[in-house]
Parts: C-alpha cells; structure tokens; sequence
C-alpha cells in the first residue's frame, strides 16, 4: 500500500478537501475518493523517506497524548468520528502521526472501527490504547475512554521522565570521570615514566607502575581496547533482549539497593494505574490482567499475572491470588481487597496508583541524595589514585641523593 496525497472537491458540499489516502497506485486511490463522494483534483505519491528520517519522526508519547486529549474533547462536543480525526490531524506537527491519522480515516470510512484501525499500529497504539477505544466504542464512552488513556500516558511520561531526570546527574559525573582519568592516562603518567627512565637504578612505585601499564595498552593497543568494549556491548545487549537475560536483569531492578525499591513502587503504581484505567472502562478482569501483564515491563511480575489468571478461573479472588507474592508489594492485594468487599476496586486501584506515584517521587529524591555522595566518594578515591602515581614518584627522587645527583 502506498501514501498519496490528494485535493478534492466534495460533491455534496462543495467543499475542498485536502487529505492522504492509502491505495495499490494512484488509479485505486482515485476510485476510493469517489466511492467516499469526493472528486479528484490532484493525486500525488507521498515521499515515505528512508528508516533514518522515520526513526526521528516517530510517534512520541507527547504526541500521542494531545491525540487522546484532542479526539476526546471533539467526540465529546458532537462532532463525528472522522471529522474529528481529520481536525485532529491538521493540528498534527508529526508526518510518521499525520499519515497514521489519515490511514485510520481512510480504515473507519471503508467500515472499520477505530479500535480495529488502530491494531494495525502495534507500534504506536499498544495493546491498552486499543482495548480501551474498543471498550468506549462498545460502550458508547470513547471520549471518556480516550481521556483516560491520556491521563494514564501522562503519569507513565512524568515517571519516566523522573527517573531519567535523576539518572542524569550521575551519568554526566561519570563520563567526565572517566574522560579526566583517560587523558591523565595517556598524557601526563607517561612525562612522569620518560623522567624515571632517564635515571639509572630508578624504580616506579607499584601504583605508578600499574597505571602506567594500564596507560600502554590505551596508548598502544587502544584499537583492540575499542574492539573488546564493542563486542561486550554487542553480546550483553543481545544477552539482554533474551528471555534469561530479561530475567536477571528485572529481578535486579527489584533487589538491588538503592534502585530496587524505587524500581518495586515504579511497577506497583502502573500496575494499579493501568488496572484503574482499564476496569473503569468495563474492561472484564481477565483482560484487564493480560494486558496489564505486556505492560508492566518485568518480566517476573507478568508471571505472577498469569499465574494470578489461573487462580482466578479457579474460583479466587484477585486480592488472594496475589497475596503473599513477593513480586508484590503488600499494600496492594490488602487494598484490592477491600476495594473487592466494598465494591470499590475501581477507586481503591486509583488510591494505590496515587500512593505510590507519590512514593516514586520520595524514592526519587532519595536516591539522588544517595548519588551524590557516593559520587564524591568515587572521585575521591580516583582522585587520589591519580595523585599518588604522580606524587610517589617526584617524593621518591627527593628522599634519593643519588638520583637527584644525577640530574
């Protein structure tokens, strides 16, 4: 299927319509027009660029969000599904987004749902996104379906944007650490080594020595250096992207200090976040645990759902197929069962995605308490490695006679 962009004149209207529509060739697209009531005044092929133009002009979740929030509002003040979508996509900055809306036009207007048109976006529209707009539209409720969904991706936005904002600070001090360290390496220890060459019975202090080895295998062997960090890159990302992989790296994220408990509170508040967005929008149980299963990005804790989904077919309640599950935190299976005897689960996983998205917060800033010390301790001792291999030496020719005497 190819993109084209296209002019028409609408034959009851007399409005001219500027749009894309996908087609085989240009002849199928302009027997779709006028299958739609259009007459066609120019047809033209879209340029679809290269992988690189469409890696930068992907579909960010800022763009998504004023999507939902847009469609939402438009549904909400009566206007039809396509027109909404075509207000909404003139008001889109985004070509990879305004080529999905007007395929998503072009989908709805041959007969298609919305929710059927967006499955074929897997990319941008996820599994919730999808089974939320088929629930609004079953339900006649999609504005308040779509505003939901802008709600829950704006607090995974603010959290992911909070966890990259405190990662950032430390990351920034390492790369200078390690670029001062690589130039002390490579610049100044060797002057150190020419002076002590050029004395006889001289001898380098042990830390001296070490770097100074360290500083030949960069200097001298850098490009199989390069090629060991490359290929360790490339096997550990591979590694990562496998199941065992997967697995040992999410169970670090829950266990390892000080980011295990952050990582815990960060998967507690979407799971409770997407489970409220999912269940207020008449979305049964089951589902609603399958799907909060491939969002919740640990692998150990979509284990736990589906051996939760098990539990329940089997007579139980959510609140005990998940208590005593230590992939769990216990707040949650306590609240959801209350939320389960009061007829309130709606509301008591609302409370715990608020708790806990405050919880992220604190967690946050105690870890970026932590980071800072633990940074100046590193450089510290980095530091004072470095002056010692540079210093041992100088003192060493100092408390020496005969070496100074043979400058």
């Amino acid at each position: 299927m190819l993109t084209y962009n296209y002019v028409a004149n609408n034959s009851k209207t007399g409005e001219k319509i500027k749009a894309q529509v996908e087609a085989e060739d240009e002849n199928a697209a302009a027997s779709l027009l006028r299958k739609q009531g259009l007459t066609p005044i120019d047809i033209k092929a879209v340029n679809q660029g290269n992988s690189l133009t469409n890696y930068f002009t992907k579909v960010r979740s800022k763009d998504k969000i004023l999507f939902s929030r847009q469609l939402a509002t438009l549904i909400n003040a009566g206007l039809p599904l396509v027109q909404a979508l075509r207000s909404v996509n003139d008001q889109t900055t985004n070509k990879s987004f305004r080529t999905i809306i007007n395929s998503l036009v072009n989908s709805i207007e041959a007969g298609s749902s919305l929710a059927s048109s967006m499955a074929k976006y897997p990319q941008t529209f996820n599994e919730i996104y999808v089974s939320l707009v088929a629930a609004g539209e079953a339900s006649g409720t999609l504005d308040k379906a779509l505003e939901r969904l802008a709600t829950q991706q704006e607090k995974d936005a603010d959290i992911v944007s909070k966890v990259r904002g405190a990662m950032a600070y430390p990351i920034i001090v390492l790369v200078v650490m390690v670029v001062v360290v690589v130039y002390m390496l490579i610049k100044v220890l060797p002057t150190v080594s020419n002076l002590y060459n050029s004395l006889p019975g001289a001898k380098l202090p042990f830390v001296t020595q070490m770097l100074l080895d360290i500083s030949n295998i960069i200097i001298h062997y850098w490009w199989i250096v390069a090629i060991v960090i490359g290929v360790l890159i490339f096997v550990g990302s591979r590694a990562a992207r496998t199941l065992g992989g997967k697995k040992i790296i999410d169970r670090a994220k829950m266990t390892i200090w000080p980011i295990g408990p952050l990582f815990m509170k960060i998967y507690m508040a979407r799971f409770a976040r997407t489970g409220t967005t999912l269940v207020s929008s008449g979305v049964p149980l089951i589902q609603v645990l399958e799907i909060t299963a491939g969002a919740i990005n640990n692998v150990h804790i979509a284990d736990s759902l589906k051996k939760a989904i098990e539990k329940i077919k089997g007579g139980k309640s959510l609140s005990e197929a998940i208590q005593n599950d230590h992939n769990f935190l216990p707040l949650v299976p306590n609240m959801i069962r209350i939320g389960e005897q009061s007829g309130t689960i709606e509301q008591m996983l609302e409370r715990v995605a608020i708790y806990y998205e405050k919880e992220v917060d604190q967690e946050i800033a105690t870890v970026s308490t932590l980071m800072e010390p633990v940074l100046m301790i590193i450089m510290g001792v980095m530091a004072l490695i470095i002056v010692a291999a540079i210093l041992l030496p100088i003192y060493g020719l100092a408390s020496n006679p005969a070496l100074t005497n043979s400058f």
